[in-house]
């Protein structure tokens, strides 16, 4: 089982052009993206979060049941559920402004244990930067890879959210010890003003990098470099691109039995190829679509 840990809100998505278009409610959260992209995959999956009893949390439990995640791990409280604001541009990237005040997913504390048959637990977004949530996380991660759990981590940066952008850099440097795959954006690797050797230097097995349209990346420990191009298509917005990235990685090593840092290091060139054409081939079909909504296993084969 692959448990996805972090936060779950409710997208607000404009309908149209300026300030005032329509917005429309979604589904979203990296976290929670990822983790519904793993149930559509076909992976078993399970969500791990606090998540509010209101109607937008009903909803978004209901969204995951619906493609097999697992929720029994999800706390459950009486605030309300965190609302993000999209804002598209010409080449359909997203921003977002956070309403996150007293929310329900800023409450999160850590569980006395994961589910029976975790393999894997992914980390990343708003969740690793909250507080108090955020050093409840930071706790879980670190239990995780303590006992040998294949440990993810997508910070997929919110620099609105980052009170303090060196204490988060110096932050995000103490938790690659506890990470076998570092998953993120070019934008993300630039903001953070490291390198893909630095990091894996630091502890993480893998570290693979998006660049959009241009593709993936990925870089080794043994110094080897694997790349692959974009897969073209009409791009509706990119929203849960990224998401989607990180549940086809987990997704593809979990098929191909390597979800530990000493199987990784031995997928070859063959392997990481088709794991990273079969990500980007994923992505694009998010973005093919409006809003955060992964491909199902069917729609890749």
């Amino acid at each position: 089982m692959i448990v996805v840990a972090g936060e779950a809100l409710i997208d607000l998505v404009p309908q149209g052009t300026g300030a005032l278009a329509g917005l429309k409610p979604a589904l979203g959260g990296g976290p929670y993206n990822t983790a519904l992209a793993l149930g559509r995959l076909g992976s078993p999956a399970a969500f791990c979060s606090r998540v509010s009893s209101d109607a937008f949390g009903e909803a978004l439990l209901d969204g995951l049941r619906r493609e097999g995640v697992d929720v029994t791990a999800v706390q459950r409280g009486p605030q309300p559920t965190t609302l993000a604001v999209a804002t598209i541009d010409t080449h359909g990237s997203a921003a977002y402004s956070f309403y996150v005040d007293g929310t329900a997913d800023r409450l999160f504390t850590a569980p006395p244990a994961l589910p029976e048959q975790t393999r894997a637990i992914s980390f990343g977004t708003c969740s690793l930067v909250l507080e108090p949530g955020a050093s409840a996380y930071e706790e879980l991660m670190r239990t995780a890879a303590a006992q040998g759990v294949f440990t993810a981590l997508d910070p997929n940066i919110r620099e609105g959210l980052i009170a303090d952008a060196d204490a988060y850099r110096t932050r995000f440097k103490s938790w690659l010890p506890s990470v076998s795959l570092l998953k993120l954006s070019e934008e993300d690797a630039l903001w953070l003003g490291g390198t893909p050797r630095e990091w894996l230097a630091a502890g993480p097995a893998a570290v693979v990098i998006t660049q959009g349209g241009d593709g993936l990346t990925a870089f080794t420990r043994d110094g080897a470099v694997h790349s692959v191009p974009g897969e073209k298509v009409d791009v509706v917005d990119t929203i849960g691109a990224g998401d989607t990235v990180n549940a086809a990685l987990l997704h593809g090593l979990s098929t191909r039995d390597v979800l530990t840092p000493e199987a990784l290091a031995g997928l070859g060139a063959d392997g990481w190829a088709d794991l990273l054409r079969f990500a980007a081939r994923a992505a694009a079909i998010t973005c093919s679509r409006a809003g955060a909504e992964p491909p199902y296993a069917a729609e890749l084969a």
